[in-house]
Order: C-alpha cells, then sequence, then structure tokens
C-alpha cells in the first residue's frame, strides 16, 4: 500500500511539475514575442511573430495556474504544510485532541461534500461560456467549465483525506505533535 501511495504521490508531483513547465514555456514564449515584435525586420520577415497571433499565452497561463494551485492542493500538500493555529491543540490531553480530529475532520469533511452539488449547478452556466482565447490554440470545444472542473476534484479529493483523517484518529488516535526545538518524549538529540 505504501509502495502505491508513493507512486500516486510522485505522479501529482510529476503532472504539477509538467504544468509548472508549460506556464513557464509559455511565459518565456510571452517575452520572446514582446521583444521580437519591436525588432522591425523581425515582424516583416516573420509575420506568425505578430504579438496579435499570442493573445492566448496570458489566458493559458492563467488556466494552467488555476490547475496548478487546486492540483497542487488536492494531492500534494500534505496536512503538516498547512498554517495551524494549534496552541488549544497542543495544550490539551491526547484524548481530546484524538476527539477535535475527529470533529474537525468530519465538519471540513461533510462541509466539502455539501458543496459539490451546487458547485456543479453553477458549473452548468460555464458549459456555455467558452474562453476568450484558448480557442485559438485548442480550437472552439474548450469551455469554462472544462478550465474550472479541477476545483470539484480538489473537493472531492479534500473532503476524503480529511475522512481518511477521522478513520485514522478513530482507530490508531492522533500523533503526538512535535513542537519545533523540543524533541518528542524518549528520544535524546547526540552532539556531533
Amino acid at each position: 500500500m505504501a509502495r502505491v501511495i508513493s507512486l500516486l504521490r510522485t505522479s501529482a508531483e510529476g503532472f504539477a511539475a509538467a504544468l509548472m513547465a508549460a506556464m513557464f514555456a509559455t511565459f518565456i514564449l510571452q517575452v520572446v514575442v514582446r521583444y521580437a515584435a519591436r525588432i522591425e525586420w523581425v515582424t516583416e520577415t516573420l509575420p506568425w511573430l505578430q504579438p496579435l497571433y499570442y493573445g492566448w499565452t496570458l489566458e493559458f497561463c492563467l488556466a494552467v495556474w488555476v490547475w496548478l494551485i487546486f492540483w497542487g492542493n488536492a494531492f500534494i500538500v500534505r496536512q503538516a504544510d498547512h498554517v495551524t493555529f494549534d496552541i488549544l491543540y497542543i495544550a490539551v490531553p491526547p484524548r481530546v485532541r484524538r476527539v477535535f480530529t475527529i470533529i474537525t475532520g468530519l465538519a471540513i469533511g461533510i462541509a466539502l461534500l455539501a458543496s459539490v452539488l451546487p458547485t456543479w449547478d453553477r458549473f452548468m452556466i460555464l458549459r456555455l461560456k467558452t474562453t476568450a482565447t484558448l480557442g485559438d490554440l485548442f480550437g472552439d470545444w474548450i469551455r469554462m467549465r472544462d478550465i474550472y472542473v479541477i476545483y470539484m476534484l480538489f473537493l472531492l479529493a479534500v473532503a476524503a483525506r480529511y475522512f481518511w483523517m477521522v478513520w485514522h484518529a478513530f482507530r490508531h488516535g492522533v500523533e503526538e505533535p512535535v513542537l519545533p526545538g523540543l524533541e518528542p518524549p524518549g528520544t535524546e538529540r547526540t552532539k556531533p
């Protein structure tokens, strides 16, 4: 199971890296086209290098950015990477921490799942809207819903992660929080 999870995590990171590479390449294309358009002999000899033909690059970068944010937060960012205000959580005994984890995990997971259908109803409107310039690159079939459908995947994936956290807390309890600079009980730091 650990090997499958590691493979899925590596695949998710690879997809995010591909999105970043596509966004970076498009950004470089924007820079080249803008500066090449200022050189008169370039635009005369290479008419396809006119900025007029590259209006899609801005919208493409924005769409990839949306995908990168929601994909990364759904599949790559770990729970420990989030900023938390956990003064009360750390101060209470482990049994209370377990209850906190179960209650908050259920609340967040249920709230995310409850928002799926209303969100999908709003997406039905987006199926009618085309993008402003991405049709130049991909054709007329790309719709705004196709760009923002990653949000639905985000809702489902994050809800599943919270339900998994609740199940783990219910079955195995919660881990002892480690404060920066303080070692967990029973471990000693050796000096080099």
